[in-house]
């Protein structure tokens, strides 16, 4: 089993790459399409799908509304399920930092200069050198922001990957052979039941919090843990016994969930 993760620089074929390699080594691809595909397969509303990408939201999407949120814990969730199949390509959306502890996942970054980008999105589109180039400079800037506000990092620091490479210099087919070469080896397919099971209970966890956002139960003051198959914990602090009630039955509706063991405490007025 290969799992590995594939984030690129905006115009660096990184998708083309990650298909070549999932070719190579019979492995699923999942790109944005995909991922929410697996996301409405879990029962999500496709209402908190429309129109996120991967950015910061702005002002008004904090202040009225909680789909960033939402969209974060569902990422979370399908990346962690995804990961428990122990093999499969997952293509950005900050999977190299939601994997990061996973220590059987490879994590990529296909890099490559912003002239050398801007070249070829001008040659492939159509369009004046110029304006590839702020297209570029606009999308890099769009998921800085989508990644410091979700993760709180820079989607550059190298501690997050494993391997780099730079298409300015070689073709797609060798990045796609390197990435492929890496993913036979014994080190990237071995992969313990212990983190399997322990990506299980965190894509449980994910969903459970997405759930209770999307009932408009905001759970800053509220702790979820999965600590075995089909049982959740519940810690925290709610304003009334409705609250309470209603986090309850929230979760139970959670088909994999058998027993919900509810420490949550009524504070009046908090």
């Amino acid at each position: 089993m290969s799992l590995i993760t594939i984030s690129q620089d905006f115009g660096t074929e990184g998708y083309t790459i990650a298909k070549q390699v999932g070719d190579a080594l019979d492995l699923e691809v999942y790109d944005d399409a995909r991922l929410k595909d697996e996301a409405l397969k879990e029962g999500i509303s496709e209402e908190y799908l429309k129109g996120l990408e991967e950015k910061a939201p702005g002002f008004f999407d904090r202040l009225m509304g909680r789909k960033p949120d939402i969209y974060l814990d569902v990422l979370q969730s399908v990346v962690y399920r995804i990961s428990r199949q122990g093999e499969g390509i997952v293509v950005g959306h900050g999977s190299q930092m939601l994997l990061k502890d996973f220590g059987c996942a490879l994590h990529v970054r296909i890099h490559a200069s912003l002239p050398k980008r801007a070249e070829l999105m001008a040659e492939q589109r159509g369009i004046e050198y110029q304006v590839a180039e702020k297209i570029i400079l606009k999308k890099d800037e769009e998921y800085k922001g989508f990644f410091k506000y979700a993760f709180q990092m820079d989607p550059n620091d190298p501690d997050l990957y494993d391997l780099v490479l730079n298409t300015g210099k070689i073709s797609t087919e060798t990045a796609a052979k390197y990435i492929a070469d890496l993913g036979r080896s014994e080190e990237i397919k071995a992969c313990s039941l212990e983190a399997l099971e322990s990506m299980d209970r965190m894509s449980l966890e994910r969903r459970i919090h997405a759930a209770l956002t999307e009932n408009e139960i905001f759970s800053k003051m509220i702790s979820v843990e999965v600590s075995e198959p089909g049982t959740v914990y519940i810690y925290g602090i709610v304003t009334s016994e409705n609250e309470k009630a209603r986090i309850v039955d929230t979760v139970k509706n959670i088909k994999e969930i058998n027993k919900v063991k509810n420490n949550v405490v009524v504070v009046a007025g908090y």
